[in-house]
């Protein structure tokens, strides 16, 4: 039994999702699918990059991961697979691979091979058309190499890390908000050096490190070495994204004293 995972902007309001697991179903009857999760925020790549960057490890070798947030559908962007870390990966070329070509060796194909494709190719939803067959097709056993040639000039952001800005001073940016309000930055517990900090967002700056969410008092605004590895930004028994009123790709501002 082969797993196939699916990660969209599309939400489940509407039948998208329901229709990508019925195409893959057609045609691998018995794949298990898994939801990573379909409530990232339109068009927001970079959110989704992440939520499978987080998941992936964790998942055994064949998995074959279905990435579908795509503002560019219907453009030149291509289509590509990726094979890392034992496993597949199925995306535009956005850059939402961008977070596993920095943590995996790994080698990327173009899909071009339309013998792969539901026909007529839709010019707005290739997670259909496009997509979900593949990785339908490659969780039932076809080569990676079928699908289309080996590139290289696929697209990596410039850089996934925070920049530095000052002489203690970095500016970095929030990757995800997560059901409960927790803000995640991109910035490492190692970032913070050992010194005094400041994490600024707009006209808040948060100066405490907690080592559990139930060490500050109700209200209270803190950081936090989430699960992810990443610093988070937390309100006890709140949402701190809520009181800090932003989103995935917000500008976050360290500084160290």
């Amino acid at each position: 039994m082969s797993i196939l995972t699916l990660t969209t902007d599309f939400g489940l309001t509407d039948h998208y999702v329901g229709v990508m697991k019925g195409v893959i179903l057609r045609i691998a009857a018995r794949a298990q699918i898994v939801d990573l999760g379909h409530q990232v925020n339109p068009y927001e790549i970079g959110e989704a990059a992440f939520l499978v960057a987080q998941a992936y490890r964790y998942f055994p070798k064949k998995t074959v991961h279905v990435i579908v947030v795509d503002p560019g559908v219907g453009t030149s962007r291509r289509a590509i697979v990726a094979e890392a870390a034992g496993q597949y990966f199925v995306a535009p070329d956005n850059g939402v691979l961008g977070m596993i070509y920095a943590q995996e060796k790994h080698k990327v194909r173009v899909i071009s091979n339309d013998r792969y494709f539901l026909k007529p190719v839709s010019r707005t939803f290739h997670g259909r058309d496009i997509f979900a067959p593949v990785g339908a097709h490659l969780a039932t056993g076809v080569p990676a190499s079928r699908m289309g040639k080996i590139i290289v000039d696929y697209l990596r952001p410039a850089s996934a890390g925070p920049e530095r800005t000052g002489k203690h001073a970095w500016t970095g940016s929030v990757l995800k908000i997560d059901h409960f309000g927790n803000v995640v930055t991109n910035f490492r517990p190692s970032d913070l050096s050992g010194g005094k900090f400041e994490l600024v967002l707009g006209p808040h700056a948060v100066t405490r490190l907690a080592h559990n969410y139930a060490e500050c008092a109700a209200g209270e605004l803190f950081a936090i070495v989430g699960s992810s590895g990443y610093l988070e930004i937390s309100l006890a028994q709140g949402s701190a994204a809520r009181i800090l009123g932003c989103a995935a790709g917000a500008p976050v501002e360290l500084r160290i004293s």
